[in-house]
């Protein structure tokens, strides 16, 4: 017989090896998910909610609204639950702020330099970028301060409302626009080697033991006709969503363990774009500011319960809400795929509801 120099015995010694560590890995994965798996509940009287208040929030959500989950955590524990919480559907814009999050880690240790430029990147596309375009870097994707305004792979921000093409010095000018966002998705995916879906999976799923996330549900889509770089769409529950919420809440921190640092939680969710830079104009009017791809109350005479909030958004009526002064989360979907949308003014009057009846 040829001798592959190792003996049964080594063989088998080997082997068992890689069940131990496959197995140890297994249970760690295991370990870090049930930590947080599901959430303690209280009831809604706990905090002042009372039943009448309770029915004419329901009346207003089933009548007035189209979502199709809800769910309030207020100190870490859930006090409010409406509809599907666990079904899987599309986030849209919301994957924004989550890649914001996905961000941290990589920023912190030097994997990505937000000060390099796409040129330094070899980033372009099919109508070309300008120079000017190109000294744009990807602090300014993140904040959708680009200046460049190349059509989109997808729809769904204000590119009809963008200035002409390099007529603005990156950093100087912000406007909503999916080019930046598909390009810093593709960035991230570039320089750290990383799938964002598997990104998603161990860098937030699987500690934070989100209860219902799935790798194979998560797709990129997009025209590639009209753009090289497609959205990073993402699919996650009501309740999943909850959990990107509290962590933003938490700085960073679950269950004694640092997933993102304290610092990158509050430069993500702090003003970049104040409320009276926004563009274009009518936002002026509104109410947000925009910082790392999350949207930052910044309205002089709001509500004491908005100071410090900030929000995800995304088409259709998803939206996760961080309440800092509040120690409040809430998590709002309406199921995309049913053709229905609960705007922004209808998830105000829910929040509305949330905080006044609040004790």
């Amino acid at each position: 017989m040829k001798n592959f120099g190792m003996s049964v015995q080594s063989i088998a010694v080997v082997l068992l090896g890689v069940i131990l560590l496959t197995t140890c890995a297994r249970m760690e994965e295991e370990r870090i998910a049930e930590a947080g798996l599901e959430w303690d509940s209280v009831e809604p009287e706990t905090y002042g909610y009372t039943e009448e208040e309770l029915d004419s929030m329901l009346r207003f959500i089933v009548d007035s609204s189209n979502s199709t989950g809800i769910v309030v955590i207020i100190d870490g524990k859930k006090v409010l639950e409406y509809g599907d919480v666990d079904e899987l559907s599309y986030l849209a814009s919301c994957r924004k702020s989550i890649l914001a999050m996905l961000y941290g880690k990589y920023v912190e240790n030097g994997t990505i330099d937000l000060n390099k430029t796409l040129a330094e990147l070899g980033i372009d596309d099919h109508l070309g970028l300008t120079d000017n375009e190109k000294s744009a870097t990807i602090d300014h994707l993140i904040t959708a301060r680009s200046g460049i305004y190349h059509p989109a792979s997808n729809s769904g921000d204000n590119s009809a409302d963008a200035p002409e093409r390099d007529s603005q010095k990156p950093g100087e000018y912000f406007l909503y626009n999916n080019w930046d966002f598909n390009a810093a998705g593709f960035v991230f995916e570039q320089v750290t080697g990383i799938n964002i879906y598997e990104a998603l999976q161990n860098d937030l799923a699987i500690p934070l033991g989100m209860q219902d996330f799935d790798l194979e549900s998560q797709r990129k889509t997009g025209n590639l006709d009209r753009s090289m770089y497609p959205a990073y769409h993402i699919w996650l529950s009501t309740r999943d969503m909850a959990k990107i919420g509290q962590l933003m809440l938490q700085k960073g921190n679950w269950g004694g363990n640092q997933i993102i640092s304290e610092a990158w939680v509050e430069k993500i969710s702090g003003v970049v774009t104040p409320l009276e830079e926004m563009n274009p104009p009518r936002y002026k009017d509104r109410e947000f500011g925009y910082g790392y791809m999350w949207w930052i109350w910044d309205k002089d005479d709001l509500p004491a319960a908005y100071e410090g909030a900030y929000t995800a958004r995304g088409a259709y009526g998803q939206y996760i809400s961080v309440f800092p002064s509040l120690n409040m989360v809430v998590a709002h979907k309406t199921k995309a795929e049913y053709r229905r949308r609960t705007g922004w003014s209808s998830y105000s009057r829910i929040l509305d509801m949330v905080i006044a009846f609040k004790d």
